[in-house]
């Protein structure tokens, strides 16, 4: 989302609005603090998650996983990616099998990664993979056949073989767009951390949620969510820092 700074006040009156009425149904007894606590209990029990119970490194352990997962996803599935969007025979192999892929309820594959990998971060780290890889590898795909043909069809003019085509044409042109699925799969990696932690999990902010329902504190519950929403965020803003930085000719839509 970009915003001008004269567009501001708005979302901070969204905020506010929030705020109000949340406070309204909360110090008004409208809604019992069991199922909604008020603002000051919330940030009540974030300063003691803070201060007591360390929640700091369940923050890093999170994070370290979501990350792990992030990258391997990345490793394996841009260039799978880019070879499906430019070679019709891996199209034809690869792109059906992980199609179906993307339409499989992740959270089955909490058992199977537990016992193939055992409960350990290596478990959480290949279930974030499972759940990011195929959406990256079709984005990935969809950008890289996106490539104006005659970008390609000069190269090969001039004498390029398939792979300095892709490696010195295709790669490049298709970046900016691979940022953005890059972008795109790093929230998708923040959704999926709290039920990658659901199971055998000692650390990390879904073992925070699920211990703090099992003795009914809501407001713990409420303080990771918020967490976890400014972590994904901070990462979307540095995705975002990155790529204005990185690829600033795709912001005027041509290509150098």
């Amino acid at each position: 989302m970009d915003f001008s700074f004269k567009d501001w006040h708005f979302t901070l009156a969204s905020f506010f609005i929030f705020l109000s009425v949340w406070s309204f149904l909360t110090y008004g007894g409208f809604i019992e603090p069991f199922f909604l606590p008020s603002p000051s209990a919330v940030l009540g029990a974030a300063v003691t998650l803070f201060t007591e119970h360390d929640l700091i490194s369940d923050i890093f352990a999170s994070t370290y996983r979501v990350f792990a997962g992030f990258l391997l996803s990345a490793v394996f599935g841009v260039p799978l990616g880019i070879l499906i969007g430019h070679h019709k025979q891996v199209k034809a192999f690869f792109e059906p099998l992980i199609g179906v892929a993307r339409y499989l309820p992740i959270a089955a594959f909490i058992p199977l990664c537990i016992l193939w990998f055992g409960i350990d971060d290596l478990s959480k780290i290949i279930f974030l993979f499972i759940g990011t890889f195929p959406y990256l590898a079709l984005m990935t795909a969809d950008v890289a056949s996106d490539v104006e043909k005659h970008l390609i069809e000069s190269a090969h003019t001039l004498g390029a073989n398939r792979l300095d085509t892709v490696i010195h044409v295709v790669v490049p042109a298709s970046l900016p767009g691979i940022f953005d699925n890059l972008r795109v799969c790093a929230a998708i990696g923040w959704t999926y951390v709290v039920v990658a932690e659901l199971v055998a999990a000692n650390s990390g902010l879904g073992y925070v949620i699920i211990r703090s329902q099992r003795f009914l504190q809501t407001s713990n519950i409420l303080v990771c969510i918020v967490v976890i929403a400014f972590l994904g965020l901070a990462t979307d803003c540095l995705f975002r820092f990155l790529r204005g930085y990185l690829f600033p000719w795709a912001k005027l839509g041509v290509m150098l």
